[in-house]
């Protein structure tokens, strides 16, 4: 399946989407469950901004998952307790770009990771 990728332009590539598409790329951001039901109906039917926000929300998850980890190793040390609500807060933040995004219906990467999110997952979703 070819896949449109974002160019370097500061605005991102609208896709021409049907309401489907959209819907899967959506429920990628609401939840892990919603997570899963995104995975289940993209393998039913493959679509770029699909494969797109799915890669993104892995990748979110997974920096969630292991960024929180690391804060909370460092919990015990002040500089720990000062980072932690600034790394939820910052998770939040990109999780609520990623979800406006796909609710737009564009391959917008991710602020910091977005793009290393779609060359790390590149065989993810296909």
């Amino acid at each position: 399946m070819e896949e449109t990728q974002p160019s370097g332009a500061a605005q991102p590539q609208p896709v021409v989407t049907s309401g489907e598409d959209k819907t899967v790329a959506i429920l990628a951001y609401l939840t892990l469950i919603g997570f899963i039901v995104a995975i289940v109906m993209h393998g039913q039917k493959k679509t770029a901004l699909g494969t797109f926000h799915l890669r993104q929300m892995l990748g979110i998850i997974l920096t969630g998952f292991i960024g929180g980890i690391c804060v909370w190793l460092t919990i015990f040390i002040l500089i720990g307790i000062v980072l932690t609500p600034l790394f939820y807060i910052m998770m939040l933040v990109i999780w609520i770009m990623g979800l406006i995004a796909a609710v737009n219906g564009e391959l917008k990467p991710a602020p910091i990771l977005g793009k290393k999110y779609q060359e790390w997952f590149k065989n993810a979703f296909n």
